[in-house]
């Protein structure tokens, strides 16, 4: 499926407000609704939207910590990073994990409770053996900035 300019825009707004409405989209992106309603569609059968969620302020439940971790692993073989992800992936409190370019070889988004949860975590993969050499912490001290939206339009170009 080659996406034009309306899909792109339809797929910038959905990812603003997943709960609008399919005739508040139409207008904004100037479609009348049953068309647009199929292009959505089309976007959900295609893969293209792979589902919707709620953004909830975490800050009105408590202070959870968050910590990017940079991680280093021993070896570099296939099996080894399988092996490392194979466990990280189970962990609820890894929201992110990127294969990065660079000193080390993952960078790693962790949110938990405090500084002691995440230390007993963080120790507790050292001792499952996972092939970590080293790794180094960044606490969050605050997000002044997080987007939960990317720049479609000036990423991707429709044909």
């Amino acid at each position: 499926m080659k996406l034009d300019q309306i899909d792109l825009k339809i797929l910038s707004e959905l990812q603003k407000n997943g709960r609008i409405t399919n005739v508040e989209l139409a207008e904004l992106v100037n479609l009348s609704p049953s068309p647009c309603l199929m292009r959505v569609k089309k976007l959900q059968a295609e893969g293209y939207i792979l589902g919707y969620s709620a953004r909830i302020n975490v800050a009105k439940l408590g202070q959870p910590l968050t910590v990017f971790t940079e991680i280093t692993l021993k070896n570099h073989r296939q099996s080894d990073f399988a092996r490392f992800l194979a466990v990280v992936e189970k962990l609820d409190s890894v929201v992110e994990c990127h294969l990065v370019s660079g000193g080390y070889d993952y960078l790693v988004k962790f949110v938990t409770g405090g500084i002691a949860e995440y230390q007993v975590l963080m120790e507790r993969l050292i001792d499952l053996d996972i092939g970590i050499d080293k790794y180094f912490s960044f606490v969050v001290l605050k997000s002044p900035i997080v987007k939960p939206h990317i720049p479609l339009a000036t990423l991707f170009h429709a044909e």
